[in-house]
């Protein structure tokens, strides 16, 4: 029942830290009441689809994710890929409003309907090629991101929509002095109080987003409010979300079904990629193939309440862990409340000034680079930080799912570049008659009958190439007779290196004596005895270990040994 209901894991221990994750909630509710209304306009939907997202996505994903601080929701990424989606079909928004809303819940449908057939699968997996490196990376882009798109809201300099991290930094300092210092007041003040009260009072200390943004909204009022230009999140409508069948046609989902596809790809490696770079912190261990079963219950049935695309949001569930949440309870709580605020509350959280809001997420933003871990990959690897570079820069000056998959890219070519040189040890025997690596004692023999090498490194077609030269250049010798592969560190041998094996082992028993194999793992004969190699080289060049493989291979040689290491060379 745990794995089909996987909130049944965390409820005993909301019991316990139900307070806390009561705060978080409503920190959660108050941070996510502008950005709702900006996500839904990026998407090219009215403000009220924004909030119908933020109330149903996160409890579905609360429910059966595996993340303990990832609240999901309207995020800016996946807002920008609905609308391009959707204006390639042809749809506007500005003519047609209820055919664009239409198509929105279908491609919402469509992409969670993805996100769980790659959970049920056991797809999760694939975010293993996410590297530590490229997390890191991500969440010190997406923190600075965030703090620089905050700008506007710090400033009150109305900077154009859409502008890079250059573009702002351009235009604000060209407008500097156009600050509001009303707005700048608010929004430093609110960032100032979050501070003393975080390090400075204890007792409060897991309060302080929540009393710095009611202390910053009082501030905004002593200061003139709109009067002086401090801004609000404005109106906000007042209905729950009702529900809608999406319109599943056949043409419809014909003309959605590639789009969604990048959709759910994009919105299962922000989700994933977020709850793990908090893991980072809380050390839980997340399960992909949970999450994205979490991912597409949420979009899937929240496609039925009028909803759009969600996934996870960086600054809500840092601010969700930076508030002190314990379990997803806090993501529940947090839709709740906002659905509360909509009925009841509407006309007094209108009030809540951006300027606070953004002094706020500053600090969050701030938060989520990890100095210490930048500084660890900084010492321990060069390849690494490229990784961990090249994903940070391309989250500043690119789109997210770019540098998450440039950065997964570099990982993976640095990995295959690291597998595709394994080592290759020639191995000759010392003072104690141990075989070791002739690099380690200069002083070690080699048999002059028998030459031994160990691969550390598995045998696929990436590596074939370094190996094959190495045979290619024992083979000019005429010396070389026999040859014994010490095959313990060989991990797995794919087809095409079985190929390449048998082969070998055909042309060296037809020229010279042979190559031999000990100590092959069961895992790595597996290609092997299934394709017929074994067959084809013979079962008897294959030995249980080094010992018994020198014993049976000195039997077979006619010559006497000119150099003696082993006892069996006389």
């Amino acid at each position: 029942m745990n794995k089909i209901f996987p909130f049944l894991n965390w409820l005993p221990l909301a019991k316990k830290s139900w307070k806390d994750d009561l705060i978080a909630g409503i920190t959660g509710t108050i941070i996510v009441i502008p950005q709702a209304v900006a996500f839904a306009m990026i998407a090219g939907l009215p403000p009220i689809y924004g909030f119908y997202t933020a109330m149903i996505t996160p409890i579905i994903a609360a429910l059966f994710g595996s993340s303990y601080h990832l609240i999901s929701g309207p995020t800016t990424a996946i807002s920008i890929v609905v609308y391009a989606t959707l204006v390639k079909t042809g749809l506007n928004p500005e003519t047609d409003l209820e055919s664009f809303v239409a198509m929105a819940l279908v491609l919402t449908f469509l992409a969670g309907l993805f996100q769980l057939a790659m959970g049920l699968l056991r797809m999760g997996k694939l975010v293993n090629f996410v590297s530590h490196s490229v997390i890191i990376g991500f969440t010190a882009g997406a923190g600075l991101l965030i703090a620089f798109k905050q700008l506007k809201h710090v400033f009150g300099i109305k900077v154009p929509q859409g502008s890079t991290i250059v573009e702002i930094v351009a235009y604000i300092g060209k407008h500097i002095s156009e600050t509001n210092w009303y707005v700048f007041g608010v929004a430093i003040g609110t960032l100032s109080i979050a501070l003393i009260i975080k390090f400075l009072i204890k007792p409060l200390s897991r309060y302080y987003m929540l009393i710095a943004m009611i202390l910053g909204s009082v501030l905004a009022i002593i200061l003139g409010g709109d009067a002086n230009g401090i801004e609000t999140v404005g109106e906000i409508p007042s209905n729950l979300p009702p529900f809608r069948v999406p319109d599943l046609t056949f043409e419809n989902i014909r003309l959605l079904s590639s789009g969604a596809m990048v959709l759910a790809l994009l919105g299962l490696i922000e989700a994933v990629a977020i709850g793990r770079s908090i893991a980072l912190h809380t050390h839980q261990r997340i399960d992909g193939n949970q999450e994205f079963i979490g991912q597409g219950l949420s979009n899937l049935i929240a496609s039925f309440f009028s909803s759009y695309a969600g996934s996870g949001s960086f600054t809500r569930s840092g601010v969700n862990h930076q508030a002190g949440a314990k379990t997803p309870m806090s993501g529940i709580f947090a839709s709740i409340f906002l659905m509360v605020v909509l009925i009841f509350f509407a006309s007094y959280a209108s009030y809540l000034p951006k300027a606070a809001m953004g002094g706020i997420i500053l600090l969050v933003g701030y938060s989520l680079i990890d100095f210490q871990h930048i500084k660890q990959v900084y010492k321990s690897s060069g390849k690494e930080l490229i990784v961990l570079a090249i994903t940070l820069l391309g989250t500043l000056f690119f789109d997210l799912e770019f540098a998450l998959l440039a950065g997964i890219f570099a990982s993976f070519f640095f990995y295959m570049e690291r597998t595709s040189k394994p080592n290759i040890a020639t191995l000759a025997v010392d003072g104690e008659k141990r075989l070791i690596n002739k690099i380690r004692d200069k002083d070690a023999i080699e048999c002059s009958s028998l030459k031994i090498v160990r691969i550390d490194g598995s045998l696929y077609f990436g590596s074939i190439e370094k190996i094959s030269d190495f045979f290619a250049n024992a083979y000019k010798s005429n010396e070389i007779q026999h040859i014994l592969i010490a095959a313990d560190g060989i991990n797995f041998i794919d087809l095409g290196a079985a190929e390449w094996l048998s082969n070998e082992v055909l042309k060296w028993q037809k020229n010279r004596e042979g190559i031999y194999i000990a100590g092959l793992k069961i895992i790595s004969q597996d290609v092997l005895k299934k394709g017929g190699f074994v067959k084809k080289m013979g079962q008897n060049i294959f030995f249980i270990d080094k010992k018994t493989a020198i014993r049976e291979i000195h039997k077979k040689i006619q010559k006497p040994c000119k150099i003696t290491a082993f006892e069996e060379c006389s």
